[in-house]
């Protein structure tokens, strides 16, 4: 079997690059589909969301502008529970519709905090856009409006996600061997 060493962890493959490519076409679909017409600002949670934002957006059509900002909760294989903004936001999103990219929902508590900011900032609407979720491990109510796959408990490596900050830059992802 195929494993890949990222620090002291072994992981094995776990979803191959042509599946989440194919089910970023389908969420890229559902978007153009429901912002024809629109003009939606596109903001993608760094670190781990480079990579599904670089290629969802290569295959949305709608005009759109696209911006960053970078918050953490995980240290290791765990999460914090705490959420530390790293890098805000600098444009305005009033009276736009944002559309959040985030590699993915686990807790749900980055994803509650970054809403409740933006909710202060008075867009006329957000959206969810998620590659993976964990819906057994939620701990908040989200509404993952897009969402490419539901996935079990585990922990993940690849495809812009990390293990301390390494093993983002692989095509696939990988599930850590126990």
């Amino acid at each position: 079997m195929e494993t890949i060493q990222v620090k002291d962890r072994q992981f094995v493959p776990f979803i191959r690059e042509q599946e989440i490519q194919k089910e970023i076409k389908r969420v890229a679909s559902e978007i153009n589909r429901d912002y024809e017409g629109k003009e939606p600002l596109f903001l993608c949670i760094l670190n781990g969301s480079f990579m599904f934002a670089a290629d969802l957006l290569k295959n949305v059509t709608v005009p759109c502008n696209v911006s960053f900002v970078k918050v953490a909760s995980y240290q290791g294989t765990d999460t914090s529970g705490k959420v530390k903004e790293l890098m805000g936001l600098q444009e305005s999103v009033d009276g736009r519709d944002v559309i959040i990219i985030e590699d993915i929902v686990d807790t749900g508590y980055t994803m509650r905090d970054v809403l409740n900011s933006l909710s202060e900032k008075n867009a006329a609407s957000v959206a969810v856009c998620a590659l993976l979720c964990k819906p057994d491990k939620l701990k908040v109510d989200i509404n993952l409006k897009y969402l490419a796959m539901n996935i079990p408990n585990g922990f993940i490596v690849g495809y812009g996600l990390d293990y301390d900050g390494f093993g983002r830059n692989s095509r696939d992802i990988y599930q850590i061997v126990k």
